[in-house]
């Protein structure tokens, strides 16, 4: 799977874009169009094609509009990536409201519905990321709702970086199913029901005896689908995190 790398371009045209930092004012004729226009071209392009296929001269096709018009507000492809990522941040549309658990919890709600919208932003590396309004938003909200939890100054960071990797991690491993079954027509619980001989034919209970105990006592049992599975998982573990960390206080 091929991932975009976020923050791969010049930094300070990067960073001017993705606040809106108008350039000096050129003499000539009114841009055919504007970074706002662009931006939404290409996240409709990848969210119909997947990001492979957006390209600078497949967002000027959606536009209507010449190539180099484009070129013109988005120096390329990098630059372009970090915008579409910030941009479809800014949904969240975050409202801190209830307790501090209850916010992280809306956070990681609504930053999971992002990424089930626009699933190429599985192929976004965040590692580096594009530090727009969508991004600080998001970071301001965790860090303002592990303020409130009590935390002391130095156990904040560390609990923020935790919660974004187990959110941003379990979102796209979300992805990655529904990506699957859509590219081969079949659902992850018609995948496992049609390896049911695995456990009859090569499952070995002697060598797996703690998971032969656990399959006994009712532990795998799943209610409803597999996704309503990975749906309770996550929220099983989002609990259990933050009780860590409240148990750190």
């Amino acid at each position: 799977m091929a991932v975009e790398r976020s923050g791969g371009a010049d930094a300070a045209r990067t960073l001017a874009l993705l606040w809106r930092t108008p350039p000096s004012p050129k003499l000539g004729r009114k841009p055919k169009v504007t970074v706002d226009q662009i931006v939404t071209a290409a996240v409709a392009v990848a969210d119909r094609e997947g990001l492979g296929a957006m390209s600078m001269a497949r967002v000027a096709h959606e536009l209507d509009v010449g190539t180099m018009s484009l070129y013109t507000h988005v120096p390329g492809k990098s630059e372009l990536v970090d915008l579409m990522a910030d941009w479809v941040l800014r949904e969240r549309d975050l409202v801190a409201a209830g307790t501090w658990r209850e916010r992280i919890k809306h956070y990681a709600d609504r930053t999971r519905a992002v990424y089930h919208a626009h699933p190429w932003m599985r192929d976004v590396s965040m590692a580096r990321p594009p530090l727009g309004p969508g991004l600080m938003a998001g970071e301001e909200f965790v860090l303002a709702a592990l303020t409130a939890a009590g935390l002391r100054p130095h156990q904040i960071p560390m609990a923020h970086r935790a919660i974004e990797e187990f959110v941003h991690g379990a979102a796209a491993s979300e992805v990655d199913d529904q990506r699957l079954a859509a590219a081969t027509g079949e659902s992850s619980d018609s995948w496992w029901r049609a390896r049911q001989t695995f456990w009859d034919d090569y499952f070995d209970p002697e060598r797996y005896p703690v998971m032969t105990s656990l399959w006994h006592a009712g532990a795998y049992e799943v209610q409803g689908t597999l996704a309503d599975a990975a749906r309770t998982a996550f929220d099983y573990g989002l609990d259990r995190m933050l009780d860590g960390i409240e148990g750190g206080l």
